[in-house]
């Protein structure tokens, strides 16, 4: 009896630690799925709604309205009433659009992983325009999300994707055009994640 109660309980904790560090990286309860899937030919697609936007397989023949090569733009456009939506789902022809709300950066914080086969790579970048010095600001780091088959965590990438290197949050009065900066090797669907700041 004592044995199978030890045995019993053993298993108990392994399980548990399983469950722990089994998860896909990210937090548990509700959000907002933005799914940006790389494709071979330019889509013609509905440009609203879903949680779907369209970018590129290869974005190399691209460039950003930053002056970047090689980049495709999501724009960002803020929302009052506290919803995300693809404004715009077809980024194959150079820009696609995203809304946010207006207080997203200290409200949410944003999930990002990387799948599909074979390994592929996507470079994400916030970056606004100042009009004070006629010059794109960016954030601190341009993230790197990667494809490794299904078994990649989600990472939070909420100062990279919501703030500028300056500090400054994303839909700031004080810059302009937000957008993000989006450059494709590959990379067959980066997930991202919005989930409420509790």
């Amino acid at each position: 009896m004592k044995k199978t109660v030890i045995a019993s309980l053993i298993v108990v904790m392994v399980l548990s630690i399983v469950v722990v560090f089994a998860g896909n990286g990210a937090p548990k309860g509700a959000h907002f799925n933005l799914n940006i899937i790389g494709v071979k030919h330019e889509k013609n697609v509905d440009k609203n709604g879903g949680h779907v936007i369209f970018v590129p397989l290869d974005t190399s023949k691209h460039t950003s309205r930053t002056g970047l090569a090689g980049k495709v733009d999501i724009l960002l456009v803020p929302t009052d009433d506290g919803t995300f939506a693809v404004l715009d789902g077809n980024a194959t022809d150079g820009e696609g659009a995203f809304a946010m709300p207006r207080d997203v950066a200290t409200t949410y914080t944003v999930w990002v992983r990387g799948l599909g086969k074979p390994n592929g790579e996507a470079h994400m970048q916030l970056a606004a325009y100042d009009d004070a010095t006629s010059s794109w600001l960016y954030s601190t780091n341009e993230i790197k999300i990667k494809s490794h088959g299904n078994n990649n965590k989600f990472m939070n990438v909420s100062s990279d994707l919501f703030f500028l290197a300056d500090g400054t949050a994303v839909f700031d009065p004080v810059y302009e055009d937000y957008l993000w900066t989006y450059g494709n090797n590959g990379l067959k669907l980066a997930q991202l994640r919005f989930y409420p700041v509790d």
